[in-house]
């Protein structure tokens, strides 16, 4: 069985750059890291809306009841990512022999549903119902103290879930680590908490212009602004989503792994295919086509099968799934 021992060295040599590999893993598991950056979020937020309302039924200004709506639609939305943390975690079954985690997905996709529709669409409606019957505003020192003390819990809730992020993504740009990120609910909470501050800023500027002006429509231009940005971080997070919900791939670095410690096999002529899914934030599947050498006996294709898996889980262990298929190469199908 000269065929096992000989190729540890070999494959070692064709495995990828080990900082790359790292910041490959780190992406796939940045689940670890989610469920503080939620929690940290909800109670934020929980406290945040309470005293946005309390605001608004204080002092009628519109800017300041969308931050109130916008402060409970993150509420809402940050448990429903929590239970679809937990219900990811959930086993496999026979319905769903790959596990749930898949639902962390959906739940995110739903959350950013929530964005658009309540936030975004109230602060809309509000902030036209407010400029057709302009209100003035009374006690806006209130405003003030509540948008003070709102900014310095969102701007905490915000660093934490920054911090996170740019822990889990290594030397990747922000954008590109969002792409590659295969957990939403870490970058769902920074956008929501972006979306906050800048939704604080301009409630803020509002208020102060409305006061200063005397022209109250400042106030319901900046319910309006607040609205639009609500819907383009929808937007942008249902974007996101979408590709986790119907089935992304495994990073390129994964997929280029798991190839090269296919050729690092002696037994293997032809590496025909891999394809890879996540099946959640930690699940990825893989199935593999390769093309055996015609001279290889069915315990040698055994013993390699079983050395392969050993090495992908080793290398990820988020690879709970290989399915191996020996196809001849010309008989393989291209994509």
């Amino acid at each position: 069985m000269f065929i096992i021992t000989d190729e540890i060295k070999e494959e070692e040599r064709l495995i990828p750059n080990i900082k790359v590999q790292h910041r490959a893993k780190r992406l796939i598991k940045m689940a670890s890291g989610s469920k503080k950056v939620i929690i940290a979020a909800l109670v934020g937020n929980t406290l945040i809306s309470i005293t946005k309302f309390a605001a608004a039924l204080i002092t009628g200004s519109s800017a300041m009841l969308s931050e109130g709506i916008h402060s409970l639609v993150d509420t809402g939305n940050q448990m429903l990512l929590l239970y679809g943390l937990k219900q990811a975690k959930k086993p496999p079954d026979d319905m769903f022999p790959f596990g749930h985690g898949k639902e962390i997905y959906f739940w995110s996709f739903i959350v950013a549903i929530f964005i658009f529709a309540l936030g975004g669409g109230i602060s809309l409606y509000e902030g036209i119902q407010h400029l057709q019957n302009p209100r003035l505003i009374s006690n806006p020192l209130v405003n003030y103290i509540v948008l003070g003390l709102a900014m310095l819990f969102e701007g905490a809730a915000w660093f934490f879930a920054f911090r996170e992020f740019s822990r889990a993504k290594g030397k990747w740009g922000y954008l590109e680590a969002i792409h590659r990120a295969k957990d939403p609910s870490v970058f769902v909470v920074l956008f929501e908490d972006t979306a906050a501050i800048l939704g604080l800023l301009i409630a803020f500027a509002g208020v102060a212009l409305s006061q200063i002006t005397g022209i109250l429509y400042f106030d319901s231009t900046a319910s309006i602004l607040i609205g639009l940005i609500l819907v383009g971080t929808a937007i942008w997070l249902a974007y996101e989503t979408k590709g986790l919900l119907i089935g992304e791939s495994a990073n390129l670095v994964v997929i280029k792994t798991i190839r090269e410690i296919l050729l690092s096999k002696k037994l293997i002529e032809n590496v025909n295919e891999v394809l890879t899914m996540h099946m959640g934030p930690d699940y990825i599947l893989a199935n593999i086509s390769v093309d055996f050498k015609d001279d290889a006996t069915a315990n040698e294709i055994e013993f390699v099968i079983s050395e392969i898996d050993q090495t992908i889980k080793k290398h990820y262990p988020q690879v709970k799934r290989i399915f191996i298929e020996a196809e001849k190469r010309q008989n393989a199908s291209k994509i």
